[in-house]
């Protein structure tokens, strides 16, 4: 589930609504447009949750937060920019949130039905940045928009109640 790209269920945010989550928009019709679309990483030391990063096209928007983080602090590990399906896109490394596969709604794919990547180059900057963003947070440096602890101890509560009642059954 980890290095690829993913809708969310609206579920996810009955469950764990917070107000720094980029949350599905809404569509004509009540049909959702499908966005944000997220990529996910592999938490390293959850095998059960991964991390979805949000991927946006404001450009102009992200690359201005870029340039003030650049110039304040030398550096900006929170948004990356990269090609997805040929235009560039910025992964908003600091918006990202973890779940598991339950609340996955689809995979995003292309006209052809095939899974959409990126260069591998920028799938392995993206995932160091979100290391790094998340090694930060441990340290309790204010990376985040949004409660990950909160989000992250309840979709691993959720998980050991699963697995009881799992090996109950057994």
């Amino acid at each position: 589930m980890s290095n690829c790209f993913y809708f969310i269920s609206d579920y996810f945010y009955d469950e764990y609504p917070d107000n720094g989550l980029m949350k599905n928009k809404d569509g004509t019709d009540g049909e959702l447009h499908g966005r944000p679309c997220f990529f996910s990483i592999k938490d390293t030391k959850h095998p059960e949750l991964f991390w979805l990063i949000p991927i946006s096209s404001q450009l102009k928007k992200y690359r201005n937060i870029h340039r003030k983080k650049f110039e304040k602090y030398g550096y900006c590990n929170t948004i990356y920019f990269c090609k997805v399906l040929g235009y560039e896109k910025a992964f908003l490394i600091q918006n990202m949130f973890p779940t598991t596969e339950e609340y996955i709604e689809s995979v995003y794919t292309d006209t052809n039905n095939v899974e959409v990547k990126i260069d591998e180059r920028d799938e392995k900057k993206i995932i160091g940045l979100s290391n790094d963003v998340l090694k930060a947070h441990e340290k309790g440096k204010g990376v985040f928009f949004t409660d990950v602890d909160s989000i992250k101890e309840k979709l691993l509560m959720k998980n050991k109640k699963t697995e009881k009642k799992r090996n109950r059954k057994a």
